[in-house]
């Protein structure tokens, strides 16, 4: 059997960083939903891709250890490349599932995750995992893991299968993957444009299809055109991890755990009836028309009394992640756009606006003559959180402990950004997990570290990074072709920069 198990190796897998897998975001979510978390000492990554995440959480989270496997060699060979760069221990390998799953010398974990793995690898291989999570994973550990699931995806089964199906039938030998994406994108396209009843039942796919167009082929090739492609309604899933004795504790994803925010009062409320809680997940995903799934399970939870959860609140910390000026007082979820109150969220954010780490008992303090409640408290952080306007807040020890390795890896991430914006994110030793730093940003840093002072000579130095490889800077769609042109909103880039976004990126430890 050949190495690749039927999965795409031709082209590289994207550079993404995924916050999910960042073990520092569990405590909030767990103690929002009554339940303890574990502390984490010991963390696994199956299937880290280019290893951004694996890295960045390594390297700012001083007091774990670090495992994971990606069986492609060559994403695996960049993820130790950074992983020794940054000096952070970090055991990365190049092997199968079935190779790592069954090492000898691999620890007992706190928390395992898998991001993009699940619904694109064999039966077989997920077999192997549930294993691999019962005999590894703690009591009390956790599990991560996201997955496409239905009823949202069923409209795609055919589309799908149109579109691998072409490649494997029409696709010349030698073509290449992206080719054949293309090419099998084109064909559904004048396939659609004759009205076949399947389009007309499902205008949805038709407006899919339209916007695959206008995809990275890295990610499509990646998403939809290995050999396994099994979405999973939730039921199944608790079905599969019952077996390694696993419960669901909740949503990764902070938004989906403000009920206001996604479902009206009368589905509320009939989702309360619902005793079964695995049935009662299995409705809510029809609710909102699930497509994909990021989820926390647990070996083992235990609850909290409503003091013990007020208590372990109270001592949580944030820290406003972007510039004060501005913030949109909106979010998103089912019911789709959100207004957030005012009178709730401006205290709270003015009350975070030097960039400091604040408990949410001292927001609580600090806030008090506006009469906004606890309870209203940590709903609006976990909101803010979700929108990655706030960011959670490890100990003081340990951000010490993790500056000169994510410094040490924040540098090869900038290096990089001189030739691509492939890498989006930086190290944070203060959160604990990866920040959104644009490749510009990310340049006017890597003039600073090479000893430009101002404003004006980090446009400069950004500048001439582009021109050096006949890069030109694109605005509303308008390539600025003069140098002139270039150079000065580059210098007007830095000049914002300077003025709103450093302060925050040296509050996080970046700058």
């Amino acid at each position: 059997m050949s190495w690749t198990a039927g999965y795409v190796t031709d082209i590289s897998y994207t550079f993404g960083y995924y916050s999910d897998l960042n073990p520092r975001r569990i405590p909030l979510a767990f103690l929002y939903n009554g339940i303890i978390p574990p502390e984490i000492r010991t963390a696994c990554d199956l299937g880290f891709g280019q290893g951004i995440s694996v890295n960045c959480h390594c390297a700012s989270q001083s007091d774990a250890g670090w495992w994971g496997t990606d069986f492609n060699p060559a994403q695996a060979a960049f993820a130790r490349m950074l992983a020794d760069a940054a000096g952070s221990g970090a055991h990365l390998f190049d092997q199968s599932f079935a190779e790592f799953c069954t090492r000898s010398d691999l620890p007992e974990f706190d928390f395992i995750g898998l991001h993009g793995i699940w619904s694109w690898i064999s039966d077989e291989n997920r077999a192997l995992i549930v294993d691999f999570v019962r005999r590894k994973l703690k009591v009390g550990g956790v599990l991560y893991v996201s997955y496409n699931t239905l009823p949202g995806l069923a409209p795609m089964v055919p589309l799908r299968h149109l579109l691998t199906r072409h490649t494997e039938v029409m696709g010349a030998s030698g073509q290449g993957t992206v080719r054949k994406i293309d090419a099998s994108l084109d064909f559904a396209e004048k396939l659609f444009a004759l009205s076949p009843q399947y389009a007309r039942d499902n205008p949805q796919i038709v407006e899919r299809l339209a916007k695959f167009k206008d995809q990275n082929r890295h990610y499509l090739a990646h998403e939809y055109f290995n050999r396994d492609w099994h979405p999973m309604p939730f039921a199944d899933m608790a079905h599969r991890l019952e077996q390694a004795k696993l419960t669901y504790a909740c949503s990764s994803r902070y938004s989906e755990l403000i009920h206001a925010m996604n479902f009206t009062v009368e589905q509320q409320q009939f989702l309360q009836e619902i005793p079964d809680a695995s049935f009662r997940e299995t409705v809510r995903d029809y609710f909102v028309n699930q497509q994909f799934r990021r989820d926390y399970w647990v070996k083992g939870a235990l609850r909290l009394s409503p003091l013990e959860r007020k208590e372990a609140l109270r001592k949580q910390r944030v820290i406003l992640a972007v510039p004060r000026e501005g913030i949109a007082l909106k979010a998103w979820g089912a019911l789709g756009e959100s207004t957030l109150q005012e009178s709730v969220y401006t205290p709270l954010l003015d009350a975070l606006a030097d960039h400091q780490p604040k408990s949410l008992a001292q927001l609580e303090q600090t806030v008090k003559e506006h009469t906004i409640s606890f309870e209203q408290i940590v709903e609006a952080v976990m909101v803010l959180v979700g929108v990655d306007t706030l960011m959670p807040v490890q100990d003081e020890k340990i951000m010490a402990k993790s500056k000169p390795r994510t410094d040490k890896l924040n540098a090869q991430f900038m290096d990089k950004s001189r030739s691509s914006n492939d890498i989006s994110h930086l190290a944070s030793p203060v959160a604990g997990g990866g920040k959104f730093v644009s490749r510009f940003s990310q340049l006017f840093l890597l003039a600073r570290a090479n000893g430009k002072k101002t404003p004006e000579e980090w446009g400069a130095f950004a500048w001439k990074a582009l021109a050096d490889q006949g890069q030109r800077i694109v605005i509303n769609n308008r390539i600025l072709e003069t140098p002139e042109e270039n150079l000065a909103e580059m210098k007007s880039d830095a000049e914002i920069f300077a003025d709103k976004h450093l302060p925050v990126l040296k509050a996080l430890g970046i700058a």
